[in-house]
């Protein structure tokens, strides 16, 4: 959650994000098995393309000895997915149809198939891809990313334990505080938790720096 003691991360629009609301995701591994194949899912969040094919290789290495590392993933606006020698979309691409149903962005996955010796059949694949790319995001932390300002407030020593209770009490994150003859504020949040903010405190000057960065609102467990 923001509040004025963390730093956390926030995005500056520099992507090709279409939405006003996107998700990312603090990623975390999960295991299904079917018919003695092993499905192991690696969730992460990247910042860019590079990252992403940085982390398949690693993958790649790390399970050397799999018959499978099927991948999809959602960055800055560029989707892809890729099978790696299962029959063609019946991997990536229900993994990618996952994370597009949940509004990622800068999301990948990556699902290793151990063969077990038994053919699923296409329906069987696309049943234990997906299900083992669920079981991941739903052991991960999921991020909601939201379009927002930066701004300067100017408040008064005498209310700016208000302003520090609201910000707390709205997730408002505080990035910088400067002391002079009033007290500066730099800020970030929504515009919807910003007008909120000015109708309970008092203000007296705001300066927007930066109406156009996406930040995390709040984090989630699904």
């Amino acid at each position: 959650m923001y509040g004025q003691d963390l730093s956390g991360h926030h995005w500056t629009g520099s992507g090709s994000w279409k939405d006003e609301t996107a998700c990312s995701i603090d990623g975390k591994t999960a295991e299904v098995t079917e018919k003695k194949s092993r499905f192991i899912a690696n969730i992460f969040h990247v910042e860019n393309v590079t990252e992403a094919d940085e982390k398949i290789k690693q993958i790649n290495k790390k399970y050397y000895d799999a018959k499978h590392n099927c991948y999809a993933y959602i960055v800055d606006g560029i989707e892809k997915c890729r099978d790696d020698g299962e029959p063609s979309k019946t991997a990536g691409a229900p993994m990618l149809d996952i994370l597009k149903k949940n509004q990622f962005t800068n999301v990948l996955v990556i699902v290793t198939r151990y063969f077990g010796g038994i053919l699923l059949g296409t329906g069987g694949l696309v049943r234990a891809y997906s299900e083992a790319t669920k079981r991941a995001i739903e052991n991960s932390d999921v991020v909601e990313i939201v379009s927002g300002e930066r701004y300067i407030i100017e408040v008064s020593y005498e209310n700016v334990n208000n302003v520090l209770y609201w910000c707390n009490k709205l997730n408002i994150k505080i990035c910088e505080n400067v002391y002079e003859t009033s007290i500066k504020l730099t800020i970030e949040s929504t515009k919807e938790d910003k007008e909120k903010l000015i109708n309970n405190v008092e203000i007296e000057n705001i300066k927007v720096v930066n109406s156009n960065i996406f930040i995390e609102k709040r984090q989630k467990t699904t």
